[in-house]
């Protein structure tokens, strides 16, 4: 089975894949971890990056390693692969389905690469991100570390900020939240950066309320979460042409933000959030990105297991 969109989640795999999620964080001892470690061993995950990657590569890897599988990794296929000499990704793809690997992680800057690749292959792809399409994994974390926070995923206030419309985070997250009832979104951003059209569609089409706004400390007011986003320069022709100043969270725009709500960012983050947000009680995008490890093990686990029903 290939994991292409977040579209593809019932909420009974969402329930299952956590519930999994949380039994593996609970192997913690050396003798637990050993077992873990026979569970899947003998199987292979290539990991192949045609991006820079920190959090979703490794975690990937760790996540295989801990269940015992071996790993095969790139981390600039872009530029030290054959695709630097023009090979296309369905040919790298058919090579390695002859090397009959157990799961491909792929992430590439094309948006549509993965569905492509999932065209020509027999061995599961994953899909880590492709250009500015989606990041499904992403978004199961995400909605795990909302889910452990409130224990639910609707009737829930979610303000997204930032850059909306290079950043795919934010593009699954939306389509996950709106498949649950009650939600309400509100769109943070300059007009040059506002989310896209397809998005919105998706929000009509499931009766999601949303809008959009520039105001965020009136978005704040009532929100449940606040999920920001870096500016996407390496998907802008010139980023220098967009100002530099406002849209970032620090403790005076905090002030708007209720106490009950938490801080939610995909990371890397660059200017867009002080680092004295680190300290505030409801900022919670490192404990997110540790989330990562225990979905994206959850996952492999269901996949090699079959047991995505």
């Amino acid at each position: 089975m290939h994991i292409l969109a977040v579209t593809q989640y019932t909420h009974s795999q969402l329930d299952q894949l956590f519930t999994r999620a949380d039994e593996l964080r609970n192997y913690s001892s050396p003798k637990q971890r050993k077992e873990l470690a026979e569970l899947h061993k003998g199987r292979q995950l290539c990991s192949l990056f045609y991006e820079p990657s920190t959090r979703t590569r490794l975690s990937f890897e760790a996540a295989a390693v801990k269940l015992g599988m071996g790993v095969v990794s790139t981390e600039n296929a872009r530029e030290f692969s054959s695709a630097a000499k023009g090979e296309t990704i369905e040919d790298t793809i058919r090579v390695l389905d002859a090397y009959n690997f157990d799961i491909i992680v792929l992430r590439h800057h094309e948006t549509g690469a993965a569905a492509r690749a999932a065209k020509v292959s027999q061995t599961p792809i994953i899909n880590a991100g492709d250009g500015k399409g989606e990041h499904p994994t992403q978004a199961l974390l995400d909605a795990y570390t909302i889910y452990r926070q409130f224990g639910r995923l609707d009737n829930l206030h979610i303000v997204m900020g930032g850059d909306l419309a290079n950043g795919r985070t934010v593009r699954s997250l939306a389509q996950l939240l709106s498949s649950y009832p009650n939600n309400r979104i509100t769109f943070v951003s300059m007009p040059e950066l506002q989310i896209g059209e397809d998005i919105k569609d998706v929000l009509k089409a499931s009766k999601t309320a949303f809008q959009e706004t520039i105001d965020m400390s009136s978005a704040f007011k009532t929100a449940d979460i606040v999920y920001w986003t870096r500016l996407q320069k390496e998907r802008l022709a010139d980023p220098s042409t967009l100002p530099t100043d406002g849209f970032v969270l620090d403790p005076e725009i905090l002030t708007h933000l209720p106490a009950h709500a938490i801080i939610m960012h995909p990371l890397p983050r660059v200017d867009e959030i002080s680092p004295l947000t680190d300290s505030d009680p409801r900022a919670k995008y490192f404990e997110q990105a540790g989330n990562g490890l225990y979905v994206r093990m959850a996952l492999l686990d269901q996949i090699i297991s079959k047991r995505i029903i």
